[in-house]
């Protein structure tokens, strides 16, 4: 079966070295879903390094692909920045926000299916991310999570009220009474994930402000949440590490 040459943006999402010189990238791309593909002498010489930082999770990449439905290994034959973040890779903080939003994707994605939507919010939260002020950065997880899961299919319905006072995070639901399973948020941490569904776009996220203790349980809340909706989601690795520095 004969391959054909495709052009796609990307989202690095993984690299791993191969060989002497090769990189074996996990690449969600608009046309494919995620896909893997090996990328031969970009870790030679002076001019390879440069190549190689092309592959940093969270790049979005312009690709030329060759695809063949028959492999689990793909190859590229042209790749550049599609978008050359000023902040995110010299930021501490926007950067394990953008390492976070990796992780919680690649989690997710379970099948190379082409799904150009999730695509584009990914990429449109990766851009605004780069351009963000502090407060909106460190709501950003937050947002992140609770948008993300509309695209598999669990986003959590909104109708909180007086009468709807209680986030039942096994059924993604806001209810009646208190659930009587440990897994529920009650009081502000339900009103401000109320508050967070309404967001449409990051830059509402700088009207919310919360302390960091409060939006570090939140996060674990919304890592349970994902537990409970994706098959063998295990733990976050890059949330200890959110938690330290979004302090």
């Amino acid at each position: 079966m004969s391959q054909r040459l495709h052009k796609t943006k990307g989202v690095v999402l993984r690299s791993v070295k191969y060989g002497e010189t090769s990189l074996i990238i996990t690449i969600f791309t608009e046309l494919f879903g995620i896909q893997s593909y090996l990328v031969n002498g970009v870790r030679t010489s002076t001019k390879g390094s440069t190549k190689a930082s092309l592959f940093q999770p969270a790049a979005l990449l312009d690709l030329v692909v060759y695809h063949n439905e028959l492999r689990n290994l793909q190859r590229i034959k042209e790749f550049k920045w599609s978008y050359l973040y000023q902040h995110i890779y010299s930021d501490v903080k926007r950067n394990a926000v953008a390492l976070f939003m990796v992780e919680l994707v690649t989690k997710c994605l379970k099948q190379p299916e082409s799904n150009e939507d999730l695509f584009h919010f990914v990429e449109d939260c990766f851009l605004h991310l780069d351009e963000t002020n502090e407060t909106i950065c460190a709501n950003f997880p937050l947002f992140f999570s609770l948008h993300l899961a509309l695209f598999f299919g669990f986003r959590i319905n909104d109708e909180y009220s007086d009468k709807l006072p209680f986030l039942d995070l096994h059924e993604g639901l806001f209810v009646r009474e208190r659930p009587t399973h440990p897994h529920f948020l009650e009081e502000k941490q339900a009103l401000v994930t109320s508050q967070l569904l309404k967001c449409m776009r990051p830059e509402e996220l700088d009207q919310i402000k919360l302390n960091h203790a409060f939006r570090r349980n939140l996060l674990y809340a919304y890592e349970t949440y994902y537990a409970f909706h994706i098959q063998d989601f295990g733990v976050m690795k890059t949330l200890p590490v959110l938690k330290e520095l979004l302090n």
